[in-house]
């Protein structure tokens, strides 16, 4: 049995969204830019996915540019925003992602950029008292924060953070990656300024993002040469991966609520069959409350063992796909800043699974099986 457990780092090709990219691989091959057939049947199928995915985010197409992926999506958000706005204050947390950090304290060495933390308790959850408190010291902000943590599997209150945000006159930067595709996202109600999603996390491919973008902020544009994206953006449009990347958040809310229950039924049996097989058996931040995480993500935690290097290898020996982390860390054998963050003298160990609609109970049994016999050879 194969079995693939790793979908916070991508997700398998949906074949309904195979089949719409095919003729724009094929026959449909036109630049966007050109005047002629060829190139007017490729302009008319990127702005039909850029409508799509504007009504299913309740914003106007307007409002929605495509990318090469989140991190390049972020990176605009960040880096356009703080260049326009003449913001010098940006209010993150420790935990986000790279594609966020990174940035941020790039921007920091660079520009002299003020970055401040917000304080976050022992699994991880933001201290909204603290996040008003520096909301209030340093105006005007650029506030970053992720919906969903892919390593813990936190969920972030958008309403609440950008409700504070809206009172203290900040920008509210969120990055969707692991939520756009799994959750509604209503943009129309929620007060954020700009999100960050990536196609491969919910069945579309790799090589494509969207971020939406509040028709009241104007940033410039990260990558110059041209006016593609109307001038946000430079470079030929990849008309095949837009066109998936339509498709695929088509098939992901028409699913979403079937997904949903499906994959909270194999996480519940994954925690149940995980509490009874290994003893003194730990969850990450909050991925084993149910209803209060990603329903994709269960980060588990491990007691420490010496060989502990050799578990995934002994997992992948059985086909067994999962990760330590992020995949953006995964090379590197220190532990993910995330982990670095909240718990630097544990020495447990932390193994990430993350589900999707191909997964089963059946495969689930096969991985707690392996799982509790390595550990217990170890």
């Amino acid at each position: 049995m194969y079995v693939y457990l790793d979908n916070a780092a991508t997700t398998q090709l949906d074949p309904e969204v195979r089949a719409a990219m095919l003729p724009y691989m094929e026959g449909l091959y036109g630049n966007p830019s050109s005047l002629h057939t060829y190139g007017r049947t490729a302009k008319v199928a990127v702005e039909k996915s850029r409508k799509i995915v504007a009504e299913l985010l309740h914003v106007t197409p307007s409002e929605i540019f495509f990318t090469s992926g989140g991190t390049e999506g972020n990176n605009l958000a960040i880096k356009g925003t703080i260049e326009k706005s003449g913001i010098a204050h940006v209010i993150t947390s420790s935990i986000e992602h790279l594609a966020v950090l990174e940035p941020i304290q790039d921007l920091a060495r660079t520009q002299n950029i003020h970055v401040h933390y917000v304080a976050l308790d022992s699994m991880g959850q933001i201290n909204y008292h603290h996040l008003e408190e520096l909301l209030q010291q340093h105006k005007p902000a650029l506030v970053s924060l992720m919906h969903g943590n892919n390593e813990l599997g936190n969920l972030n209150d958008l309403l609440k953070i950008g409700t504070l945000c809206r009172q203290y006159q900040a920008i509210f930067h969120t990055d969707a990656v692991q939520t756009l595709g799994n959750y509604e996202l209503d943009l129309s109600q929620l007060p954020v300024d700009i999100l960050v999603g990536s196609a491969h996390k919910f069945h579309g491919p790799k090589g494509i993002g969207v971020v939406y973008i509040n028709n009241r902020l104007s940033i410039p544009p990260q990558i110059l040469g041209g006016a593609q994206e109307r001038a946000m953006r430079a470079g030929t449009e990849n008309v095949p991966a837009i066109v998936g990347l339509g498709q695929a958040l088509c098939i992901a809310h028409r699913d979403m609520d079937a997904n949903r229950k499906h994959i909270e039924r194999i996480k519940k049996h994954m925690i149940q069959r995980l509490q009874a097989s290994i003893p003194n058996v730990g969850f990450y931040g909050t991925s084993a409350q149910l209803g209060q995480s990603l329903y994709t993500l269960l980060s588990v935690k491990l007691p420490y063992f010496e060989a502990q290097d050799m578990l995934l290898f002994n997992l992948d020996i059985h086909h067994i796909a999962a990760s330590s982390g992020s995949a953006c860390t995964s090379g590197s054998q220190k532990k993910s800043h995330v982990m670095e963050a909240l718990y630097p003298t544990e020495k447990s160990i932390a193994i990430r699974f993350s589900f999707s609609k191909y997964n089963t109970i059946e495969e689930i049994d096969y991985v707690i099986a392996h799982l509790t016999e390595i550990y217990h050879q170890f």
